[in-house]
C-alpha cells in the first residue's frame, strides 16, 4: 500500500484538534464533557441496573457534544465567522461545545426522578455533583430509587350492562398489565393503545386511547399497587357506538382543487360490485384490479385492520404519490360512515441513471446504468422496467492476468404484477401484496485478450410475504444460457496448462425452479435478532431422467444443440445479531453451500458455482481467490493472478464486533473463515475435492474496519490480512510468524483493502 502524506497529515490535525477541545472555552466557563448516572440500589441485578443507568443517562439535557464534533468545529475556526469556504464546510460537519453553564442540574434531577417513578420507583431521590478538571466538567447524578412497586391486582371497572362496556371488559384477557410485574408507565401507555386498537377492530371508530383512565392505588402496602382501568365519564356518546360502512367512493386519478376534497359521488358513477363507486372517466385503471385492494364492504362493521390493509395496499401498489382517505357520517342512516379514497397518481414514466465507481485491492472500474420504468403499464398497476448497463474493470495492481480486464454491457426487460398470475387460486396473505414477476436479460462480457461470453437469462415466478418476518420467492422457471466466443490462442494455451480455466468458457444451459425463503427480525429492537436465508435450485432433473443422461460414461444429452446441466443446489445463510449495548453489536454469520451434480453433469455450471473471498465474505483474500480446498491460486501461473476459483461446496464463518467511535464514525474488528471444494477430484488441482476433513482446510483471516454511517448510506473500509492459508504445509497453514508490516513485498501480497457500501452482513 502506498503511503499518503496528506491523509496522515489530516488525521494528525484532527487528532490534535480533538485533544484541544477547550480551545475556545472562555475563562470562567467549563466544557460539559459527560453526564453519568449511578443507581444506588443493591437489589437490582447487574444487567438491569446498567440498563436503567443507560436509559436515564440518555434523558439528561443538553447532551454533551462528541469530541469529534467539537474537533471539527474547532478546525473550522470555532466562533470565528470570517473563515473561508473550506473551513466553513468543516465547521458545518461539527458542533460547538456545550458549556456547564447550560446544564440546569435541578431540572435534570427532577426529570430523572420522574423517569424513575415511571419505572415503578415511587420513592426515588436524585442528587447531583459537578467534577471539575481544568476547563472540563462532568456532572454525576446519584439516584436512590428505593423499592420498586409491583402489580397486585388489575381490574377493568366499566359498565358491563352496555355493549361498549362488555367490549372493553372482554379485552382484559389479553392485558399487558400482569400480576407480579413491575409497574411501568410505558406498559400502561401500551395497554391503553392496545385496548384502543381492540375497540376499533370491533367497530368503534370514534373511540381512542384518551378515553381510557388508569387509576393506581399505591397504598395497599408491601410496595404493591392495585390498578383500575376505567372509561372517562365525559367520553362522547358516539365513541361508544360501533360504526358501519356506508358508501365507498374512490377517486383513482384525483387532483385536489382550491375547493378542497370532494365529498360527493360524481353524477353518472355506477356502483361496481354493489360496493364501490370508482370515478375514473379516463379509464386509466381496471376497476376489478383496484377493487381487489379495497377491504371494506358496504354494510359491514368498521374494522381497523381492514382500514390499515387498504391503505397499505394502495401505497404499496407503487402507483400513487398520495393516498388519503376520509370517513364522513352518512346522511342516510345512523352510526354509518361513508368512505372516500383520494388517490393521486405518480408520474407514470421515470428515467433514472446512475454511475458507480468500484475499487478493490488490485482492481478499479466504473459502471453506468440507465433504467426506464412505466407504472400502471397495462392499467392493472403493473410496472414495466427497461434497463441498459455498461461498464469496465481493469487490473491496477499485481501481475497482469489475461482474464482480469473486461468490458461488459447488456439490457433487461422486466414486468411486475401486484397479484399472483396462476391457473390455481391461492392467496398466501391478505395483509401483503403478492407479486408475479418475469424478466429477460442479455449480457455480453468481453475479456478482451481472453474470450467473450454472451448470456441470456429468463425468469418467471412469484414473491409474497407471509408476515413481517417471512418472505417467499418462487421462481417457477429460471433459464440460463451462456455461449463463449472468440477464445484467444493465448487463453487456449493457458487452458492447456491449467484445465480448470476451461470450465469458465464452457457453454452453459440450465433450467428449473428456484425457491428462496427469508426470515428476519433484525429490524426489531431486541437483544438477540436473526436473519436466515435458504435457497434450493434444481436443473434438468426430469429431462435427464427421461433421457437417461450419463456424463460419466461420456454420453451426455443435448437440448437445442447445447449440453444442459443436471444438478440440485442448496444454500443457507444464518446471521445472529447480539446487541451488547444500544450502540455496540456482535454479529456472527454461517454460510453453507451444497450441491450434487449427476446424470448429465459432473460439476455445477460456472455461473452456479460457489466462490469465496472479497469485501462481503473472506475479506483477507481477494474475490474468488480462496480454494478450492488446498489449491493455491499463485500456482496457476507465474506473476499472474486468476480470480476465478469456484467450487461445488462452500462453508464460510464470520464474526464481527461493531462499536461507535463518535458521531457518524464506527469501527469494527472481524475474523473470517471458509473455503470452497469440488464435488469430484480434479487432477489439475490436487486436494480440491470435498472430504470428511474439510474443516481442516479452512482459510482464516481478520482485520479492522472503519464505517461512516450517514443514515441513508454506510461507507465501509476494511483492512485485513490472512491468518491461515490452507495450501501452506508448515504450522498447519497458520502464517502468524510470517506477518511483517515493515516488509513492502509482504504488504503488497497480504494486506487487503476493501472499500464498499453497506455492511457485509
Amino acid at each position: 500500500m502506498k503511503n499518503n502524506p496528506r491523509l496522515y497529515t489530516g488525521m494528525l490535525l484532527l487528532l490534535l484538534a480533538g485533544c484541544n477541545a477547550t480551545k475556545h472555552i472562555a475563562d470562567g466557563e467549563h466544557l460539559f464533557e459527560e453526564a453519568t448516572v449511578n443507581i444506588q440500589n443493591d437489589t437490582l441485578d447487574k444487567d438491569r441496573k446498567e440498563l436503567f443507568e443507560s436509559r436515564l443517562q440518555s434523558f439528561v439535557r443538553p447532551e454533551p457534544t462528541s469530541k469529534l464534533k467539537v474537533a471539527l468545529w474547532n478546525m473550522g475556526g470555532g466562533p470565528d465567522t470570517t473563515v473561508g469556504f473550506i473551513k466553513r464546510f468543516i465547521k458545518r460537519q461539527g458542533k460547538p461545545p456545550v458549556l456547564l453553564s447550560e446544564v440546569n442540574q435541578e431540572y435534570n434531577e427532577n426529570l430523572l426522578r420522574n423517569r424513575l417513578e415511571n419505572f415503578g420507583f415511587f420513592q426515588a431521590e436524585v442528587t447531583s455533583d459537578t467534577i471539575i478538571d481544568g476547563k472540563k466538567a462532568t456532572v454525576q447524578f446519584d439516584a436512590l430509587p428505593g423499592p420498586g412497586y409491583k402489580i397486585r391486582e388489575v381490574s377493568f371497572d366499566v359498565d358491563t350492562t352496555k355493549q361498549w362496556g362488555r367490549d372493553v371488559a372482554s379485552s382484559q384477557a389479553n392485558t399487558l398489565l400482569r400480576k407480579g410485574n413491575n409497574y411501568n408507565l410505558d406498559v400502561v401507555i401500551n395497554e391503553r393503545e392496545r385496548i384502543d386498537v381492540d375497540m376499533k377492530n370491533k367497530g368503534y371508530y370514534y373511540f381512542n386511547a384518551d378515553n381510557l383512565l388508569l387509576d393506581v392505588d399505591s397504598t395497599v402496602g408491601q410496595h404493591q399497587v392495585d390498578m383500575y382501568m376505567t372509561v372517562k365519564p365525559e367520553t362522547a356518546e358516539r365513541a361508544k357506538q360501533p360504526q358501519r360502512i356506508g358508501k365507498i367512493v374512490v377517486f383513482p386519478d384525483y387532483k385536489q382543487t382550491a375547493d378542497g376534497y370532494t365529498r360527493r359521488i360524481p353524477r353518472g358513477t355506477e356502483a361496481y360490485q354493489n360496493d364501490y363507486y370508482i370515478y375514473d372517466p379516463n379509464q386509466k385503471f381496471r376497476k376489478k384490479v383496484l377493487a381487489n385492494h379495497l377491504f371494506f364492504h358496504k354494510g359491514e362493521m368498521y374494522n381497523r385492520e381492514d382500514h390499515n390493509m387498504t391503505i397499505n395496499h394502495l401505497v404499496n401498489l407503487n402507483t400513487f404519490q398520495f393516498v388519503k382517505n376520509d370517513f364522513v357520517d352518512s346522511k342516510d342512516s345512523a352510526n354509518t360512515m361513508d368512505v372516500y379514497y383520494y388517490l393521486t397518481p405518480m408520474k407514470p414514466r421515470t428515467l433514472r441513471t446512475e454511475l458507480i465507481a468500484k475499487t478493490a485491492t488490485v482492481y478499479d472500474g466504473i459502471e453506468g446504468n440507465v433504467n426506464w420504468s412505466l407504472k400502471n403499464a397495462f392499467k392493472g398497476f403493473e410496472t414495466l422496467t427497461l434497463s441498459a448497463f455498461a461498464g469496465f474493470e481493469t487490473q491496477s495492481g499485481g501481475g497482469v492476468a489475461l482474464n482480469s480486464n473486461f468490458i461488459r454491457y447488456g439490457a433487461e426487460a422486466a414486468i411486475s404484477w401486484p397479484r399472483l398470475l396462476s391457473p390455481y387460486k391461492w392467496a398466501p396473505s391478505r395483509k401483503y401484496i403478492p407479486r408475479t414477476f418475469t424478466s429477460l436479460r442479455y449480457e455480453f462480457l468481453d475479456r478482451r485478450t481472453a474470450y467473450t461470453l454472451s448470456s441470456l437469462t429468463y425468469n418467471f415466478g412469484y414473491s409474497w410475504k407471509e408476515n413481517e418476518r417471512k418472505i417467499h420467492d418462487l421462481t417457477v422457471a429460471e433459464i440460463i444460457y451462456a455461449q463463449p466466443r472468440n477464445i484467444t490462442p493465448e487463453y487456449q494455451a493457458l487452458i492447456n496448462n491449467f484445465p480448470t480455466l476451461g470450465h469458465i468458457i464452457e457453454p452453459q444451459f440450465s433450467f428449473g425452479p428456484n425457491y428462496v425463503y427469508t426470515f428476519q427480525n433484525n429490524m426489531e429492537d431486541r437483544t438477540h435478532t436473526y436473519f436466515v436465508r435458504s435457497a434450493l435450485n434444481t436443473s434438468g432433473n426430469v429431462l435427464g431422467l427421461i433421457q437417461g443422461a450419463d456424463a460419466s460414461a461420456d454420453s451426455p444429452e443435448f437440448l437445442f444443440g447445447t449440453r444442459y446441466a443436471q444438478f440440485v443446489r442448496g444454500e443457507a445463510d444464518f446471521r445472529h445479531y447480539w446487541k451488547l449495548t444500544p450502540k455496540t453489536t456482535f454479529v456472527t454469520r454461517a454460510m453453507i453451500g451444497l450441491s450434487h451434480s449427476y446424470g448429465n453433469s459432473r460439476q455445477l455450471p460456472y455461473l452456479k458455482q460457489f466462490f469465496s473471498g472479497g469485501p462481503n465474505g473472506m475479506r483477507a483474500f481477494r474475490a474468488r481467490s480462496v480454494g478450492p480446498g488446498l489449491t493455491n491460486v499463485a500456482d496457476l501461473g507465474i506473476d499472474e493472478f486468476f480470480a476465478d476459483q469456484t467450487g461445488d461446496f462452500k462453508v464460510e464463518l464470520n464474526a464481527e464486533y461493531r462499536a461507535p467511535i463518535s458521531g457518524i464514525f464506527q469501527w469494527a474488528a472481524f475474523v473470517d473463515a471458509g473455503n470452497i471444494w469440488l464435488q469430484r477430484a480434479d487432477p489439475s488441482r490436487p486436494g480440491a475435492e470435498i472430504t470428511s476433513k474439510f474443516y481442516e482446510q479452512l482459510a482464516v483471516g481478520g482485520g479492522l474496519g472503519l464505517r461512516v454511517d450517514i443514515d441513508f448510506l454506510v461507507i465501509r473500509t476494511d483492512f485485513a490480512i490472512p491468518f491461515r492459508q490452507p495450501h501452506v504445509r508448515t504450522n498447519n497453514g497458520w502464517v502468524f510468524n510470517a506477518i511483517d508490516f515493515g516488509d513492502r513485498d509482504w504488504r503488497s501480497k497480504n494486506l487487503v483493502f476493501n472499500l464498499a457500501i453497506g455492511y457485509p452482513f
